[in-house]
C-alpha cells in the first residue's frame, strides 16, 4: 500500500471511531460519552502511520540485502538507469532487467486550476488543518467516496459531483445502489450525471458551476473543492525514448504480462494498464520477478478483489451481473443478509449482504459482491475459491464458525446451490 493509501486508511479508521462516539451508536451497549475532536492529533497519528510503514519497508530492504536510493530516476539507454539524488549527485546503474513501478498521480480537471488551498487534490484532502464547513468533491469513485466519508464523519457537509450515473466506478448495480442509500443516510449528497464546468474564487468561498447531462446549469458555493476524478500513470521524465518506448501522456505503458517492447524493461502497478489497486501492483511485482528468474509468473486479474473502505465497507471480485448479462452467460444468484449474523446483530451493525454470481452449469463462482462490515476480510475466501476453481457447494459444505460474519458467505453459497438453511 502506498503512502496515500496508508494515510487514507488511518484517517478513515480514526474518523469512524470519532463518529461512533459522537453519534452515540454504542450507547445501547453501555458505552457513553461525548468526544472532543483534536484534528491536529489525528493528523499526527496519520503521519506516524505513514512513517512507520516506510520504516518497515526500510527494515525489509535491509533484511533482504536490497539497496534503496531516494532520488529521481530516468532511463539512459538499454540496461542503464541514472538516479539524481536530492543533493544533485547522479549515479549510473547497469542492469539486465529494469522494472518501471512509478505509480500514478491525481488527474486534473481541465476547467479547474488547483491552488492547493481552496481547490485541492486528494493528497491535500488528507492533510487539512481544519474541518471545512462545506466540502465538494469532483468524483464519486473510491477516492471521492473515502475522502467524503472521512470529512462527513468529522463534521463537513459533503457534496459529491460525478459524470457517471452510479457511484463506485463499475460496482455491481445492487451494491452501488445499496452503498449510495447508506451514504445518503449518513448525510452525503450526490449530484450524478453532472460535471464541474467551472470554479470561481469568491473571497474564502468557491462558487462551483455544475452542468447536468440534460444541459441544465446550476451553481453551488462551498469552502473547498477536492478534485478526485481518478489517477493517471506517472511516466513523465523517464526518458523512455532512450530504450525505444513511446507512450501517450496520461496513458499506461503498453505491455504483455509485464514485458514492454524494450528487451529487459518491465512495467507493473499503476504505470501499467489495470485497476489502481496496491495489491494488484504487488501481484504483478511477484509475477514480474518470477519471470525474470525464469519461472512462469502469472496474474489472474479476474481474482483480484476491490475494496472501498466506506461504511458500510464494499468488497468485490470477478464479474458483475451487468457483465454476465452482456456476455450471455447463464448464471444463478446466491444472497445472504448480514442481519442474520449473530455478531452483526449483537454489535449493532447489521447493514449489508453477500451476493454471489455462479455459473448455472458448472457452479463455478463468477463474481462475488459484498457490502457490510468486514467485507474486505470475507472476500479473501471467495478469491481462494475462484483461484482453485471451487464451486459454490464447496463453500456451502465448509464449516464456518458460529457468530461470525463469514457465515453470510456460506449462506449465500447455499442459496446459490438451492439449499439454503433457515435464518
Amino acid at each position: 500500500m502506498g503512502r496515500a493509501g496508508i494515510a487514507t486508511r488511518a484517517l478513515l479508521q480514526a474518523s469512524l471511531v470519532y463518529e461512533a462516539a459522537r453519534s452515540g451508536v454504542h450507547a445501547a451497549l453501555g458505552v457513553e460519552g461525548a468526544p472532543v475532536l483534536n484534528l491536529a492529533r489525528m493528523m499526527a497519528h496519520k503521519t506516524a502511520a505513514v512513517v512507520a510503514m516506510a520504516r518497515r519497508m526500510e527494515v525489509a530492504f535491509e533484511k533482504h540485502n536490497v539497496t534503496g536510493l531516494v532520488g529521481e530516476a530516468r532511463l539512459a539507454g538499454p540496461g542503464r538507469v541514472v538516479v539524481r539524488t536530492a543533493a544533485g549527485h547522479e549515479r549510473i546503474f547497469a542492469a539486465r532487467n529494469i522494472v518501471i513501478a512509478t505509480g500514478a498521480r491525481p488527474m486534473r480537471l481541465p476547467v479547474v486550476a488547483l491552488d492547493h488551498r481552496r481547490i485541492i487534490d486528494c493528497s491535500d484532502a488528507l492533510a487539512l488543518a481544519r474541518v471545512p464547513d462545506r466540502l465538494a468533491i469532483a468524483g464519486a469513485g473510491a477516492a471521492g467516496l473515502e475522502i467524503g466519508s472521512i470529512w462527513r464523519r468529522l463534521g463537513s457537509d459533503v457534496t459529491l459531483v460525478a459524470a457517471q450515473e452510479r457511484i463506485g466506478d463499475g460496482l455491481d448495480h445492487e451494491i452501488a445502489d445499496a452503498l449510495r442509500a447508506a451514504l445518503e443516510r449518513q448525510g452525503l449528497v450526490f449530484h450524478l450525471a453532472s460535471d464541474v464546468v467551472g470554479a470561481q474564487m469568491l473571497g474564502e468561498e468557491v462558487r462551483l458551476t455544475l452542468q447536468s447531462a440534460d444541459g441544465a446549469i446550476r451553481s453551488r458555493d462551498v469552502d473547498m473543492l477536492v478534485v478526485a476524478i481518478g489517477r493517471e500513470p506517472a511516466l513523465d521524465g523517464l526518458n523512455l525514448a532512450s530504450v525505444g518506448l513511446r507512450h501517450n501522456a496520461g496513458k499506461p505503458l503498453p505491455n504483455q504480462g509485464g514485458r514492454t517492447k524494450a528487451p529487459g524493461v518491465w512495467v507493473i502497478g499503476d504505470a501499467a494498464a489495470g485497476p489502481g489497486l496496491a495489491h494488484r501492483g504487488a501481484e504483478e511485482g511477484i509475477a514480474c520477478v518470477e519471470q525474470i528468474a525464469g519461472l512462469p509468473g502469472h496474474v489472474d486479474y479476474g481474482a483480484i478483489p476491490r475494496l472501498l473502505r466506506t461504511r458500510p465497507e464494499v468488497a468485490t471480485l470477478g464479474r458483475t451481473e451487468e457483465e454476465l448479462v452482456a456476455s450471455g452467460v447463464t448464471y444463478k444468484i446466491g444472497r445472504a443478509s448480514l442481519a442474520s449474523d449473530g455478531t452483526a446483530m449483537s454489535g449493532g451493525d447489521a447493514e449489508g449482504f453477500v451476493k454471489l454470481l455462479v455459473d448455472a452449469r458448472t457452479h463455478l463462482i463468477l463474481g462475488a459482491h459484498l457490502i457490510g462490515p468486514g467485507a474486505g476480510d470475507m472476500i479473501a475466501e471467495l478469491g481462494l475459491a475462484m483461484e482453485t476453481s471451487a464451486i459454490c457447494e464447496d463453500i456451502a459444505r465448509t464449516s464456518h464458525p458460529q457468530q461470525t460474519r463469514s457465515q453470510a458467505v456460506r449462506q449465500a453459497a447455499m442459496d446459490a446451490g438451492g439449499w439454503r438453511m433457515l435464518e
